[in-house]
């Protein structure tokens, strides 16, 4: 009862503040800065002609309508498993609820898109189309050419397509480029288990900071929001900033014969080095949290948010203690609300576009906990941005006469940019960060 009388007090303030709705505000809208990608062996990004981002949002009483192309600012590329795809334009309008409902009969989610992150980019759930299949004793469906898996103990992609995420945990699926999980980048972890940062040098979304509320990063296709590792431990904002944690966890199995509910289903292979606990999404068994810093069966709960202050239902991307990925990744195996974000075709009603505001607080600009290493530096200058980039930065390299020496940019929606210090003479260099309101100055040592 206390779940549905507080469901009903967030309709109604939502409702009543619609216009002002962080589905509206919170989108990275772009209408200059084209996407780029790698290809395997080329160390130099290549340069799409597709706008990257969210390029117009509207809105109605009830809807939210965000068109994007599907591409990030930052680089997509390469995808190492012999994937053929790279990410192309996708055209797409979504169409997000204002007001999302609870469902009293969860849904569960399916394969490709199940939400979308505030760059437009796709979000996919645990699963990547394959699963056992008993006839031949092996993997199959999906990528794996040859007939489709059972359908009964169904692959976790994180796990079993590392190889083939780019830098910033993402891939294309025939073009769709998407993530499955926390589109932070691989070598900003904590424990770093992939190299392929350091090979292609790229970032993602955003930087998670142990220090702050992880930002509002997406929308589930049921309309409620999804926010990065890190939140107020206490559901009503208080307990300080800590690590939002899943309640799966792996079962104590050496055989896979049921669920964990009992269910006695058609065996899967036993547990081994070629198939380890965790290489299947059924692997895993839901147990009720009783810390109030673990989540529901949905991967979500009520709380406070920066964005919503008197509450809203919430997903977040989950990580472990090493900042790696953590099942349900996201959102799921079930949707908390009802599922009702559409890809449309065209706008049918009368509808408002909402055009986002230039600059940053100076709170803000401050906040966004700038890093520039190695300092002092020989070849190169990297320039890292911390959480989540809403305003596009320049970054200018002067000399102590004031001459300009470089420029480049950390676009929103990305978290780097680097300076190549190989040309340029041993001594002190003034490094300057700007948006069009803020300047933030610091000094770089290059020595050779």
């Amino acid at each position: 009862m206390k779940r549905y009388l507080f469901s009903l007090v967030l309709l109604s303030s939502t409702i009543a503040a619609s216009a002002q709705s962080p589905a509206i505000t919170s989108w990275l809208q772009n209408t200059t800065v084209m996407g780029q990608h790698y290809v395997q062996n080329n160390f130099t990004p290549i340069q799409d002609n597709v706008l990257a981002n969210v390029q117009t949002v509207q809105y109605s009483a009830n809807w939210v309508y965000v068109s994007t192309h599907g591409i990030p600012t930052y680089i997509t590329g390469p995808f190492l498993d012999n994937n053929p795809s790279l990410a192309s334009d996708q055209d797409a309008i979504f169409k997000i609820p204002l007001n999302p409902t609870p469902n009293q009969n969860p849904t569960a989610t399916t394969p490709g898109n199940i939400g979308v992150f505030i760059n437009g980019v796709a979000l996919f759930d645990y699963r990547d189309g394959v699963s056992w299949r008993a006839a031949s004793q092996a993997d199959a469906g999906g990528p794996i050419q040859g007939p489709p898996g059972d359908g009964i103990w169904n692959r976790d992609a994180i796990k079993a397509e590392r190889l083939g995420f780019d830098c910033a945990k993402g891939h294309p699926a025939m073009g769709n480029y998407h993530h499955h999980q926390n589109p932070s980048a691989f070598d900003l972890d904590l424990n770093v288990i992939s190299t392929i940062c350091s090979l292609y040098d790229a970032d993602g979304l955003y930087v998670i900071d142990s220090t702050q509320h992880s930002p509002l990063i997406g929308f589930a296709y049921d309309g409620y929001p999804i926010y990065g590792a890190y939140g107020y431990k206490n559901a009503d904002g208080t307990g300080g900033i800590t690590r939002i944690k899943s309640s799966y966890h792996l079962r104590n199995i050496a055989v896979r014969t049921h669920y964990a509910d009992g269910s006695d289903v058609a065996d899967g292979p036993p547990i081994s080095s070629t198939f380890p606990l965790g290489h299947y999404r059924e692997d895993y068994e839901y147990i009720a949290p009783t810390a109030p810093d673990s989540l529901d069966e949905h991967n979500g709960r009520f709380c406070v948010t920066p964005e919503y202050p008197n509450g809203t239902y919430a997903y977040f991307c989950t990580v472990d203690a090493g900042w790696n990925s953590y099942y349900p990744y996201a959102v799921g195996p079930t949707f908390y609300g009802t599922r009702v974000v559409s890809i449309v075709a065209a706008i049918n009603e009368n509808v408002t576009t909402y055009v986002a505001p230039t600059g940053i607080s100076s709170e803000s600009f401050e906040a966004l906990n700038i890093q520039v290493l190695p300092n002092p530096a020989n070849d190169y200058v990297a320039v890292q941005v911390g959480n989540l980039v809403r305003d596009n930065i320049t970054v200018k390299l002067f000399d102590l006469t004031g001459k300009l020496i470089s420029t480049s940019m950390i676009y929103a929606g990305s978290t780097i940019t680097y300076i190549d210090t190989r040309t340029l003479y041993a001594g002190t260099y003034i490094l300057q960060l700007s948006n069009a309101e803020h300047v933030h100055t610091t000094k770089v040592v290059v020595q050779h």
